[in-house]
C-alpha cells in the first residue's frame, strides 16, 4: 500500500561536502520499487511484508540477522532475461553473486545457465543437478584439481585465463581423452566506471590475456593447436555495477577486431563471443538501471554492427548477469540495539549484524539505503549512521542515511538490496554467525541456507 518512489538519498548539506547533498525523503515510511523487490509492500499495521508476510513474524521465526530473498521475484528476473536474449544467445547466471542449491534448482526450471568460479560452486551446481554442459568455469588461477573435476564432469566450457592455464587444461583433458570446450578471457583496455577493485578490464589486474601487445592473438595460436581443448570463443569482462553501455560498444569492438584477426590468420570464425556481466543495480533511489530488454537489444546491435564492419558472421552472445538477477531480491533484517545520537553530527544506530553480513560498505564505499520496517513513523528525518556491533570503527553497514527520529532499541530495519555478495562474502569476523538465507514465496518462508551455530565454529576448531 506505500510502494511509492521517492527521491530518497542519505545525504545532509550540514554534515557531508558540498556537492555531495541530497535531500532525505519526503515519505520516510514510503517504499522505492526500485530498490526494493517486487512482493515487498507495507500492511495496515505499517510493518514491511515480503511475499504477504510481516518481516515481524519472519524475525519472530527465523531471528535477526537474516537474508530473507523473494523467489518470486528471483523467479521472475531470471525469466526476464532468458526472454529478454531469446534463443539464440546463453544467458549464464554468475553464480559469484550468491549461490545455494535451491538457487540452481530455480535457474534449471528458469532455463538459464550457470556460471562457477571455484570448485565450492561447482560441487553446489553439480550436487543440485544443474547439467554439466550448462555450466561455464571462470578463476584467474584454477587449481589442478578443480580443472580435472570440471573436464571429468563435462562442463559446457572452461574460461582460459592465462598462458599457463591453456596448457594446463589441455593437458588433462588430453590425459582424459577428452576434448574441452574454451574461451579465452581478454583484457581490452577499457576502464570502467565503476570501483577500482570491480573494474577488470585494464591492463594493471589479475583477470585475462591482454589484446594490448599481441597477447591475446598468441592465446589463440596457442589455444588452436592443443588437440585436448576445443576454441569456441573469447569473453571479455569489463567491471562491475555499471550503468553506461558505452564501455560494452568499445570492448566489443575489439572483441569483434580481435575474431577478425583469427579468421584472417587461421582462416577460423570463432562461433562464441561472451560479453561478461557487471550490468548495475539500484542501491539507492538515486541509481537507474537498465532493464533486460534494454541491454539485450543494445549488445545485440553493437555485436552485430561491429561483426557486420568486419564482415563476419555474428557469432552467438553470452553474458553473465549475477547482481542483477540477485540483488534486487533479498534484503537483510536487523533488529535495533543502541542508539547513539553525537551532537552537531549524526545518530549511531547500532544493529545486531554488520561487516561479517555485510562487507561491501568497508570494501568498496558501497552505499546503500535503509528503512524502518517494523512499523510506519511521523517522526522527523534523523541522519543517521546505521553500524554494526564488530570491533572496527569501519563497521558500517548504511554510511549516510536519514531514519525517523523516534528509532529505538528492538525496532527492526531493514537494508534492501542485499542479495548479491552479502552472504556470498559473509565471515565469521569476531566468530559471529553467519546468517540464515530465507526463501519468501506467496505466503510460505523456508530456510535455503540456515543459520550457522557455535557448534559449527567448534567443530572445524581442532583444538
Amino acid at each position: 500500500m506505500s510502494r511509492s518512489a521517492h527521491p530518497a538519498g542519505p545525504r545532509h548539506a550540514d554534515v557531508l561536502p558540498e556537492g555531495h547533498y541530497t535531500a532525505p525523503a519526503a515519505d520516510l515510511n514510503a517504499l522505492d520499487p526500485k530498490v526494493w523487490s517486487r512482493t515487498v509492500d507495507r500492511d495496515e499495521r505499517g510493518v514491511v511484508t515480503v511475499g504477504g508476510i510481516g518481516v515481524d513474524a519472519l524475525a519472530e521465526e527465523f531471528g535477526t540477522p537474516a537474508y530473507f530473498l523473494d523467489e518470486t521475484d528471483f523467479r521472475a528476473r531470471c525469466r526476464a532475461w532468458a526472454e529478454a536474449f531469446g534463443k539464440d544467445a546463453d544467458v549464464f547466471y554468475a553464480g559469484k553473486a550468491f549461490l545455494s542449491r535451491a538457487v540452481v534448482r530455480w535457474l534449471k526450471e528458469e532455463g538459464l545457465n550457470l556460471d562457477v568460479c571455484s570448485g565450492g560452486e561447482l560441487a553446489t551446481a553439480l550436487s543440485a543437478g544443474m547439467p554439466a554442459e550448462r555450466i561455464a568455469f571462470h578463476g584467474n588461477n584454477k587449481s589442478e584439481e578443480e580443472i580435472r573435476t570440471a573436464v571429468e564432469a563435462g562442463v559446457g566450457r572452461i574460461v582460459l585465463d592465462s598462458f599457463q592455464e591453456i596448457v594446463r587444461v589441455a593437458h588433462i583433458a588430453q590425459s582424459l581423452g577428452k576434448r574441452q570446450r574454451v574461451q579465452i578471457r581478454v583484457t581490452v583496455g577499457v576502464e570502467a566506471h565503476t570501483h577500482e577493485f570491480i573494474a577488470t578490464a585494464h591492463e594493471d589486474q589479475k583477470f585475462g590475456i591482454a589484446l594490448a601487445g599481441g597477447q591475446a592473438a598468441e592465446a589463440v595460436r596457442r589455444a588452436l593447436k592443443l588437440d585436448g581443448l576445443e576454441l569456441i570463443g573469447i569473453h571479455s569482462h569489463i567491471g562491475s555495477q555499471i550503468f553506461d553501455m558505452a564501455g560494452f560498444e568499445v570492448s566489443a569492438r575489439r572483441v569483434v577486431q580481435l575474431l577478425a584477426e583469427v579468421r584472417d590468420e587461421h582462416g577460423v570464425e570463432l562461433p562464441e563471443i561472451d560479453l561478461g556481466g557487471g550490468l548495475g543495480i539500484a542501491y539507492t533511489s538515486e541509481d537507474d538501471p537498465r532493464e533486460p530488454h534494454e541491454i539485450a537489444k543494445a549488445l545485440g546491435e553493437i555485436v552485430t554492427r561491429e561483426c557486420e564492419a568486419a564482415g563476419l558472421t555474428t557469432p552467438r552472445i553470452s553474458v553473465e548477469p549475477g547482481r542483477a538477477i540477485v540483488g534486487p531480491t533479498a534484503f537483510t533484517l536487523y533488529r535495533v540495539g543502541t542508539v547513539k545520537p553525537l551532537e552537531g553530527l549524526r545518530t549511531y544506530v547500532s544493529v545486531d549484524g554488520g561487516m561479517s553480513d555485510n562487507i561491501r560498505t568497508a570494501l568498496y564505499d558501497a552505499e546503500y539505503s535503509v528503512s524502518l520496517v517494523s512499523r510506519t513513523s511521523d517522526a522527523a528525518p534523523m541522519l543517521s549512521r546505521v553500524v554494526g556491533k564488530h570491533c572496527e570503527s569501519g563497521d558500517i553497514v548504511v554510511r549516510d542515511a536519514f531514519l525517523p527520529a523516534d528509532v529505538a532499541p528492538g525496532d527492526l530495519i531493514a537494508v534492501p538490496a542485499t542479495g548479491a555478495y552479502c552472504r556470498s562474502m559473509a565471515s565469521n569476523y569476531n566468530h559471529a554467525l553467519r546468517p540464515p538465507v530465507v526463501a519468501v514465496r506467496e505466503g510460505e518462508a523456508r530456510v535455503i541456507v540456515r543459520r550457522e551455530t557455535e557448534e559449527d565454529l567448534l567443530r572445524l576448531d581442532v583444538g
